[in-house]
Parts: C-alpha cells; structure tokens; sequence
C-alpha cells in the first residue's frame, strides 16, 4: 500500500488546456473567506439543483436550462476545492481525500437518479449509468491507494466532459423534444426506443468499458509484480 499523501494526480482530460488556466485564475481573484471546504459544499448544492431540476422538468422542459446551471455549479465547487487548496499552500491530503470523494459519491447517485426522473431517460438506463460510473469511480480510489496514482482521466475523458456532455444532452432534450426509434421485431412486434436513452447507455457502457479494461490490467500487472 503506497502513502495516500504522496500519491501522483493524473488529469490528461481533454479540455483540461482550458479548464487549468481557468482554475488558477479563479483560485487567484477568490476572496480569502471562501475556503476549500466551501467550494466542496458547493459543489454538492449544484449536484442538488440538477436533481431537483431534472424532477421539475416532468412539469416544464424550461428546468432543463436550471439543470445546466447546475452543472457549471457542480463544476465550479468541485474542481476549486483542491485546487484552491494546493494554491493557498492548506492541503489536508487525508482529509481532502475522504471528504471529496464520499461528496463525488454523493453528487454522482443525486445526478443520475435526477437524469432518470426525467421524461426522457428511462429510470433504468440511468441506474445502470449510474453503477458504471460508480464502478469506474471506485477502481479509482482502490488504485490511488494501490498503485498511488490517481487518474481522474481516460481516454482523455473527465469529469469535466461528462458535464460538458450532459449540458449538451440538455440543450438538445430542450430544443428537439422527444425523439424515439422504432426497432422491428418478429417476435414481440415494433419496439420504441429512445435516443437518449441509447446516447446514455452508450456513455455507460464507455464507463464499463474503461473499468473492465483498467481493472484487467491492473489485476495482471500485479499479479506478475507477485505483490
């Protein structure tokens, strides 16, 4: 088992040119009253506006855009928190691990449960998303402590992404509506199918598909180390 506080960050996400200079500059110009653990919490209240959002939609589409917010809510008080605690020289690496992810856990289950109370994704494609994203998650955290290295990215595919991608599901849900295809079958007759529902399934089993592989690789990796 390797020393959690000395393990390796690995962040290679696809925007992230973008989102680092982004994060630094609002580290530089926060006020000094707003703290890491502030951030954190604000993240979670942004976790909490998509659910609640996503819920309401069933009543008017237009949440969709409130849903969005919380995105970039969720983004802004999850990606500052350890970054402004590296800037300011407070890092708590036990504390700020535990905390930030048992939160990330938190906000991932209020987030998809939210996406399947929609009129759009069905309940089940957004649990089964939910435990591919857990499951990714969870290989995570087993291999910081394991390996000591931390990858928050594969792929080139984050958190960040996700969101990006979820803001963009929106804004299509928002302006197309409710758009099915229909599968003929011999057996059970036509079957509808939601596209969204397929564009879900699909980044869930994207998730699964990174989990099973890291996870392969790992196991053999180790297997052969003899550790």
């Amino acid at each position: 088992m390797t020393n959690i506080k000395k393990h390796q960050r690995v962040n290679d996400i696809l925007l992230g040119p973008l989102e680092r200079p982004a994060l630094k500059w609002l580290a530089d110009h926060l006020p000094a009253w707003v703290s890491p653990d502030i951030c954190t919490t604000i993240g979670v209240m942004g976790a909490v506006v998509i659910l609640v959002s996503y819920g309401l939609s069933r009543n008017s589409d237009n949440f969709l855009w409130l849903a969005s917010l919380g995105f970039v809510i969720n983004w802004f008080g999850d990606s500052l928190d350890g970054t402004l605690a590296r800037y300011r020289h407070i890092e708590r690496p036990i504390y700020g691990f535990y905390i930030d992810h048992m939160t990330d856990a938190v906000s991932q289950v209020m987030i998809f449960l939210g996406l399947g109370l929609t009129h759009y994704i069905s309940f089940e494609v957004a649990c089964l998303t939910l435990i591919a994203y857990l499951l990714l998650s969870v290989l995570v955290y087993v291999r910081t402590c394991v390996v000591g290295e931390f990858r928050i990215s594969y792929g080139k595919l984050g958190p960040t992404e996700i969101r990006v991608l979820a803001i963009l599901l929106n804004t299509v849900m928002y302006f197309a509506g409710r758009r099915t295809i229909v599968l003929t079958s011999g057996f059970a007759g036509p079957l509808s199918i939601s596209v969204y529902d397929l564009f879900v399934a699909a980044i869930a089993l994207l998730l699964l598909g990174f989990f099973i592989l890291t996870a392969t690789q790992e196991t053999i990796r180790l297997m052969k180390a003899n550790k």
